[in-house]
């Protein structure tokens, strides 16, 4: 009987959250037109701006990360090593896991519904980011090597990931940054580890070679916004009245 109703329970949580996540690409890809409307255009601006920068700087920077004398130190292999994406990508699932089974161990309702936002805002970010990847499909840092020609990536890349064929915008960081951004808007006091966490998980996709400034610049960008602009003010908004 238990069991049964746990099972029930775990079913709507997960059919409720992939209705939430729904909405959120629903506003999302609507952004622009209600941009336009409104006053929210300038910060977007401002956005779209510095990324552009970025992009015009990454043929600077990004050789400068590529080089051997930098790469081939013992301190910097042992970092990547550590903050691999794969190991960064665990870190970042079991973020929103640890606030849900907290939640749950504890009996508080209210890490429990973070554990889900967060998972939710990750989710989210992470859908748009990687449909930008394919559509972008620009070379990652390491496929164009120390002496390639870095003003040449887009729609270059030979890869065919799941998870995005390009590298433009940064998934892993979008995906930290939309989680950071929950976790500190429900607990003001978490907000410097929270960002903090997530800024090591975009350096990280920086030193690996996986990804351009730019690439983490606008990763960071949209996951803070999906996370605290999308979800979560809807989870602050009053219940409708009961009729």
């Amino acid at each position: 009987m238990r069991l049964g109703l746990a099972i029930g329970g775990f079913a709507a949580i997960v059919t409720l959250t992939f209705r939430a996540i729904a909405k959120d690409q629903k506003r999302i890809w609507s952004f622009p037109v209600a941009a336009v409307r409104g006053d929210a255009w300038k910060p977007a601006l401002g956005v779209i701006g510095t990324t552009a920068a970025l992009v015009a700087l990454d043929p600077v920077s990004a050789p400068w990360l590529q080089r051997p004398a930098f790469q081939d130190t013992p301190a910097m292999r042992r970092i990547n090593r550590v903050l691999s994406g794969r190991n960064m990508a665990m870190a970042i699932n079991a973020a929103p896991l640890s606030f849900f089974l907290g939640g749950l161990a504890r009996g508080s309702s209210f890490a429990g519904q973070t554990g889900l936002l967060a998972g939710e805002a990750a989710a989210s970010a992470e859908i748009v980011a990687m449909t930008m990847k394919h559509l972008d499909r620009r070379m990652r840092p390491i496929e164009v090597g120390p002496e390639g020609n870095f003003t040449r990536t887009w729609f270059r890349t030979k890869s065919r990931d799941i998870d995005g064929a390009g590298c433009f915008p940064s998934g892993h960081t979008a995906a930290a940054f939309a989680i950071a951004s929950v976790v500190a808007a429900r607990y003001r006091g978490a907000a410097w580890g929270a960002y903090g966490m997530a800024g090591i998980v975009g350096a990280s996709r920086l030193t690996s070679r996986a990804h351009f400034p730019s690439d983490v610049f606008l990763g960071a960008a949209l996951g803070y916004s999906i996370g605290r602009f999308v979800v979560v003010p809807r989870s602050l908004a009053p219940m409708p009245p009961k009729r």
